[in-house]
């Protein structure tokens, strides 16, 4: 039901009784909290208003209905707006829930999380990433339209609406996915800006004072300028915007932070703390609310708001029934549907995984392994930050995905690894697409961001880092992983892969598609490396475990056990046939994820490391920072202990130390007692 611009007097008075009590829940929630951001909720509440109960496709009875439109809160501070939105239109929100916002299990955190509170689409809180996931999620829709849609039953149709605020604008991430989203002409993405021109330090006119508008249509967005506080002017705003389906729209939209309050309206005082009981006082005599309790909800504007309810019901109700006749024409395509919102894997989806026997790069073996996939994972899709040659991200047997063409599995990010991060999330969104992207290691650093939100929702996305070490060579220390390992170790439900050989990046593969607690890095070398021979040494399926006795000891019990992560791997296999020809038990242990070893009955972690032995040798070609969890005192880890050089691979791993020789040399010293 659209906003009707002729509206009558008792139809006005309804929509600002709805709007104050949005914002005078907001402003009880930050209070009771005594922490929080009333600001933006206040400034924002007319937006919000209308869109949840005239323009907003969304069930409040079923947060999941497939067909629904997205929101996302990017401005993520102002979560109390969100959360007095999902309450008041009929979401498993209750009163209590808001009336312990930001406390101990609530519904109701600082920021909004994706899984924890119903209607929330994806974790907001680093400004910027709400925004670009966004579009990712808008690209999602132009996929499963392409796919699934046939003539007469458009089964996929729905918008992704965003509210942003300056910060969200000043932050890089959301100028490359911007500018990525103009190109690629996300006509279904709608961006409400709120420029209330007000910064935690004070006016943006202290670092911010670039013509947002003017910087949007040279992205070729559709820009609309309006007052933040006008419904008709947004309602306008909102239906030109959704005509608009050639580009992604921005509506810049003149608001005032802390509307209504007297003495911190236009202030940053009115951004990151409670008014105050007095100015919360004053605020609502501005307001004219007559009510002296706090979390009061007028009868009249709870009534207005829960029509949101039948109407939901009604819509997906409508398209259930559109549903069903599109089963009925393409029994074979719902079927896929289902399966896809149910985010099942297709039998037989890894049957074609190859097995290698050939010496060869890891990230070679990892786009064979992806073409591989791709013939039987239709939602398998990704690309590169402008590194797809060398990363190996090409889907050989489709094309790219773009404006023309959204039935293409290739993506171009551009060097934009920030946006990258978000994007793919955004489609992760959706639980049916395996997203992947890929760029070298060091430039994970740019990503961090993202990657630390797919964790944290648990999201199954798949980064591709190639270029993983000091092995890459001539490219310098600016290029040379070193530090980027521990860094990715360190995030929570984040499994990081680095494979040792070919056969060993297919089992990478096959773990990161199963891996539905979280994303999955697989870290790959730019040079070439030996693949072993299984028929002498444990099956590479055994990486599913995270570390495995990749070739045993000689007697009934090793004297020393030597670890290798990736490339460095084939440093502790040759130190073992030099050692075992003197009459040393050394075992061989490939590790290349901690954290699927952390993942394994603690029996089998002692079989494979066995407590009584102490003497360790860790070999890895970064930083050996959390080494130690694994090497005791009595062991040693031969790693990287600052950058590295620019010289040809075989070079640097000489003269850094990763040589048969040392491994044997430092294995001797620590059975000796004395230091390598």
């Amino acid at each position: 039901m659209a906003f009707s611009p002729a509206r009558s007097a008792a139809g006005d008075a309804l929509d600002q009784l709805c709007i104050t009590t949005l914002r005078t829940l907001a402003i009880d929630a930050v209070e009771q909290a005594q922490s929080g951001h009333p600001g933006a909720p206040m400034e924002n509440a007319p937006f919000g208003y209308l869109l949840f109960t005239r323009y907003l496709r969304h069930n409040p009875r079923h947060p999941q209905w497939a067909n629904r439109d997205r929101f996302v809160l990017s401005a993520g501070h102002g979560c109390m707006l969100l959360y007095g939105l999902l309450h008041l239109t009929g979401y498993d929100l209750p009163l209590d829930d808001i009336k312990r916002f930001r406390q101990w299990g609530s519904k109701t955190p600082g920021h909004p999380e994706y899984g924890h509170t119903p209607g929330v689409e994806t974790t907001t809180g680093p400004l910027g990433q709400g925004l670009s996931t966004a579009v990712g999620m808008a690209i999602a829709e132009t996929k499963l339209a392409a796919h699934f849609n046939r003539p007469g039953h458009a089964i996929v149709d729905y918008n992704t609406y965003v509210l942003c605020s300056d910060g969200d604008l000043m932050e890089g991430v959301a100028s490359e996915a911007c500018s990525l989203a103009g190109t690629l002409k996300l006509g279904k993405l709608i961006v409400f800006y709120a420029d209330n021109r007000i910064t935690i330090d004070g006016s943006t006119d202290l670092a911010f004072r670039e013509q947002v508008a003017t910087r949007f249509l040279a992205y070729d967005w559709h820009v609309q300028s309006i007052e933040g506080d006008d419904l008709r002017q947004i309602a306008q705003a909102l239906e030109q915007a959704r005509a608009e389906t050639s580009r992604p729209s921005l509506i810049v939209a003149r608001t005032h932070i802390g509307y209504g309050s007297p003495n911190k309206q236009d202030t940053a005082k009115a951004h990151g703390e409670p008014l105050g009981a007095e100015e919360v006082k004053l605020t609502k005599q501005a307001y004219d609310w007559p009510y002296e309790a706090p979390f009061t909800i007028p009868d009249e504007a709870l009534e207005a708001y829960r029509a949101c309810i039948p109407r939901g019901a009604q819509l997906e109700a409508d398209w259930t029934a559109q549903f069903a006749a599109y089963e009925a024409a393409h029994p074979d395509l719902a079927a896929e549907w289902r399966a896809f919102q149910a985010g099942e894997l297709p039998p037989g989806w890894d049957a074609d995984l190859p097995t290698f026997s050939e010496d060869m790069a890891t990230r070679q073996a990892s786009g064979a392994v992806i073409n591989a996939l791709a013939t039987r994972l239709p939602f398998l899709l990704g690309g590169s930050a402008d590194l797809t040659p060398s990363n190996n991200t090409t889907i050989k047997a489709a094309t790219a995905y773009s404006a023309t063409d959204r039935a293409g599995r290739n993506f171009h990010f551009g060097v934009r690894e920030h946006a990258m991060g978000a994007i793919l999330n955004g489609l992760a969104l959706s639980r049916g697409f395996i997203p992947y992207g890929g760029t070298f290691l060091i430039f994970s650093d740019y990503m961090k961001a993202a990657i630390r939100l797919a964790a944290l929702m648990r999201l199954r996305v798949i980064y591709v880092f190639t270029h993983d070490s000091i092995g890459l060579g001539e490219d310098g220390p600016t290029h040379q992983a070193v530090e980027q390992l521990a860094g990715l170790r360190a995030i929570p439900n984040l499994a990081v892969i680095r494979p040792a050989d070919a056969n060993e990046v297919t089992e990478a593969w096959r773990a990161a598609v199963r891996n539905v607690e979280g994303p999955t890095a697989i870290i790959l070398t730019r040079q070439k490396v030996p693949t072993f021979d299984r028929a002498r040494r444990a099956p590479a399926s055994e990486l599913s475990r995270g570390a495995y006795i990749f070739s045993k000891e000689q007697h009934s019990s090793p004297d020393l056990i030597l670890i290798g992560s990736g490339s460095e791997l084939q440093w502790a296999v040759a130190a073992q046939e030099r050692l075992q020809a003197e009459g040393i038990a050394a075992r061989v242990v490939s590790m290349p994820s901690w954290e699927l070893f952390e993942r394994q009955p603690e029996e089998y972690r002692r079989q494979v490391l066995p407590p009584s032995v102490k003497k360790r040798v860790a070999i890895e070609a970064g930083s050996s920072l959390g080494w130690r969890n694994y090497i005791t005192d009595e062991g040693a880890i031969i790693a990287m202990k600052g950058f590295g050089a620019s010289a040809p691979f075989t070079v640097l791993m000489r003269e850094f130390g990763f040589t048969t020789e040392n491994v044997v040399a430092t294995a001797k010293a620590l059975l000796a007692g004395t230091s390598a």
